[in-house]
């Protein structure tokens, strides 16, 4: 980890993206950018007629579809041209402009959906066959008409739309102060050698060995949040009331249920998660305390969460090794798989080290018509290994998607969007430990696997349970502030993590922190992805071609069914709890063990 973070300028060019693929050059930007709100205008001439004929109908999907096809390209320029370095004014603009440019967007052809909604039964049936063109947009037809009960009239419609920027306002206050603004101070290690936190630092540096190091670290970074407690609150708060909004516009019962209506979900796959999660908290409880022997300290604390629990061995990884592991451990999936992977290396899909403003953490964003990109900040540890092949998972379905869907039909929902990613990571896992050439190595693998697992399937449902709780709090007239928000995480934190973790009071205030608590309960979905993943990935292995086969299979379907069942297609039934059993199942013989190789 370098000591000072470099500015945008000083990163080779090899290491960040090549956004030229998309533009190549801001005047094109602006020409598209132009060239959408004139589709637009011309999609709103056709308000109130969208009933009277087929061929009407099908012009207008028609125009949308250009419409969609050319905004992919102009927002995602702009945003990854602001994460590039959130505090470079000229992009922030772009942003903005983009995002508004979204709004109008949203107004003009707001009138869409309730429209094709009017359309009865019958003659739509008769417009299909008037205009066979119209197959081409039967996926989008049904899920508009699917929503029937949720959607409004066309001048509601329009109104709901015009307070799109003003509903992005929480989550886009929260990234400015929390990437850009905040600054957080140098700490000592136990050496007095100064060390830079930022959000992208801190989790690096919570699992370096030196233990006085994380404490410091972790008091200084919490503290600094504590400092904008109430503004953070007052900014989720914000975000919630925007949920409630929406909610009952749309005459939901609640923020969750509107949340997974729109993935077309049954709420009770997260109520099965709840359930499981819960009747195997003792796993959890077991792999602290299983922590706190193999660390050796008499009090286990959250600065102690992150650190390797195996002592006398380091693995750190540069960026081009990471390359090569990957392509060897994502082989089952296939050469055609590792073909793709091999051209995202070659052609700069990636951004991959840290930089003065960057955004933190990673993500992977497709542009349709170009190829996916992803952001990352690298810093040649084991966990950057896992999330290189991570946001490939995400890219590859979207890769997969794009080339064999329709835009219309190529953006899977949320729900599905972290299968792949996990998928990935649970290959890397396997074929890491399989190859470990000592006791020590394999510990280091498996502590790994636990520590990705706790962090995805069991935190990631406490991140829910925090959600649904503060949701549910707002609903009910609670009031959501710093002291009830700190309330609320600090006792599930203690409940999840057990007896044999002291629960630090500045982790109370980590839920200030989390960037997914604006993504409206996207979280749980990382837990029942993982569950999904471990048995998709656990198929590949044992059968081979055929179930990768099948996997590629769900990769290339986009958003042509639903959830639940394009997972069937890979092999997964989440109509049940087994998949997050067997997972727990799984976590817990991880957890043995690593027991049978410290049994002494």
């Amino acid at each position: 980890m370098q000591d000072k973070l470099p500015k945008r300028s000083e990163v080779a060019k090899e290491l960040t993206w090549r956004l030229e693929d998309i533009y190549p050059d801001e005047a094109q930007w602006e020409k598209e950018k132009n060239e959408t709100l004139a589709i637009a205008d011309e999609i709103s001439t056709f308000a109130g007629k969208l009933g009277d004929s087929a061929e009407t109908l099908l012009k207008v999907l028609e125009l949308n579809e250009k419409l969609e096809l050319l905004f992919a390209r102009v927002f995602g320029y702009a945003h990854m041209r602001q994460d590039e370095d959130t505090a470079n004014a000229k992009y922030q603009g772009m942003e903005q402009v983009a995002m508004s440019v979204y709004v109008q967007l949203g107004e003009k052809t707001s009138f869409v959906s309730p429209e094709i909604l009017d359309i009865s039964d019958e003659k739509m049936e008769q417009f299909k066959k008037d205009a066979p063109g119209l197959s081409r947009y039967e996926v989008m037809i049904k899920e508009i008409r699917r929503k029937r009960a949720h959607t409004l009239s066309p001048e509601f419609e329009q109104l709901l739309a015009s307070t799109g920027e003003m509903q992005e306002a929480p989550e886009r206050c929260f990234s400015m102060l929390t990437d850009a603004d905040l600054k957080f101070p140098s700490v000592e290690d136990s050496e007095g050698k100064e060390v830079q936190l930022s959000n992208g630092r801190f989790v690096p540096v919570q699992m370096s060995k030196d233990r006085e190091l994380r404490k410091r670290a972790f008091e200084a970074f919490y503290k600094r949040y504590e400092e904008f407690k109430n503004v953070l609150a007052a900014t989720y708060d914000a975000e919630v009331k925007s949920r409630i909004f929406n909610a009952k516009a749309r005459k939901y019962n609640s923020t969750f249920e509107a949340a997974v209506d729109g993935n077309n979900v049954d709420p009770k796959v997260c109520d099965r998660l709840f359930e499981a999660v819960h009747n195997n908290l003792d796993k959890m409880h077991r792999y602290v305390e299983l922590r706190k022997k193999l660390l050796g300290v008499d009090e286990l604390h959250m600065y102690d969460v992150y650190v390797s629990m195996v002592n006398d061995f380091d693995m750190e990884v540069d960026y081009e090794k990471a390359k090569e592991i990957s392509l060897e451990a994502l082989a089952p999936l296939g050469e055609d798989y590792l073909e793709i992977v091999k051209e995202a290396y070659e052609n700069r899909w990636i951004d991959v080290v840290e930089n003065e403003g960057k955004r933190s953490g990673a993500y992977s964003s497709g542009v349709y018509g170009v190829h996916p990109y992803m952001l990352l900040n690298y810093n040649n540890t084991l966990e950057d290994v896992f999330t290189l092949v991570h946001e490939m998972g995400h890219s590859m379905h979207t890769w997969y998607s794009d080339h064999e869907q329709t835009i219309i039909d190529a953006e899977y929902k949320i729900f599905v969007a972290e299968v792949a990613s996990t998928t990935n990571e649970i290959l890397l896992y396997n074929y890491l430990k399989d190859r470990a050439k000592t006791k020590e190595e394999k510990a280091y693998i498996i502590n790994h696997f636990l520590e990705g697992f706790k962090g995805t399937l069991y935190r990631q449902t406490m991140f829910e349970e925090f959600e649904r709780k503060t949701n549910a709090m707002a609903e009910n007239g609670e009031p959501l502030t710093a002291e009830s928000l700190t309330k609320v995480y600090y006792n599930l934190n203690k409940e999840y993590f057990g007896e044999a973790m002291v629960s630090d009071p500045l982790i109370a205030n980590e839920w200030s922190r989390i960037p997914h608590f604006y993504y409206n309960f996207y979280v749980y979905q990382y837990a029942t992805s993982y569950a999904a993943s471990v048995a998709i990935a656990n198929r590949i292995l044992k059968e081979g071609a055929p179930a990768a086969e099948q996997f590629k299979k769900f990769l290339k379907s986009g958003c042509t069914q639903d959830p639940v069942s394009l997972l069937k297609i890979a092999g997964v039934d989440l109509t049940t709890a087994q998949p997050i059993e067997d997972a727990l199942k799984v976590f817990g013989d991880a957890i043995a063990e690593m027991e049978e190789l410290y049994k002494d």
